[in-house]
């Protein structure tokens, strides 16, 4: 039996660089029933110069089956954590599709120690049951 390594996606915007690994929860999820769960670790890292804020988040959700959802609120995960230069925020979350594959992509919204307001670009991963799960007979 061989283990696939976890993917991630990056990227930068704004001096913020967001990482995510997407997987696939096979024991959380109903296939008969059009429930397949995905977990996501989130890394959030300041690389500007200055101390900033996570307020707000906004996911983009879409489910193969065409049905997209967007998600807002305060924080990720009940918190809104002030980052200093160079230091990282890391949470997991998960989301359930009706389908074993989507995608999910988004923003932060964060303030700068200045009063600025902006936002950090969360890169679109791609969520696949079937490619975690290896091929189906």
């Amino acid at each position: 039996m061989s283990i696939m390594a976890a993917r991630f996606y990056y990227r930068i915007s704004n001096g913020v660089r967001i990482t995510v690994r997407p997987h696939y929860l096979p024991d959380r999820s109903r296939p008969a029933a059009g429930e397949f769960v995905f977990a996501y670790h989130v890394r959030i890292e300041n690389v500007t110069g200055h101390t900033i804020q996570l307020l707000r988040r906004r996911w983009l959700i879409h489910d193969s089956i065409g049905e997209d959802q967007v998600v807002e609120g305060d924080g990720v995960v009940g918190q809104q954590p002030v980052l200093e230069p160079g230091e990282v925020h890391q949470y997991q979350s998960f989301c359930v599709l009706r389908s074993q594959a989507g995608h999910m992509e988004g923003q932060y919204f964060f303030e700068g120690e200045d009063g600025t307001h902006f936002a950090a670009e969360i890169p679109r991963f791609q969520l696949d049951a079937g490619a975690e799960a290896g091929p189906m007979h």
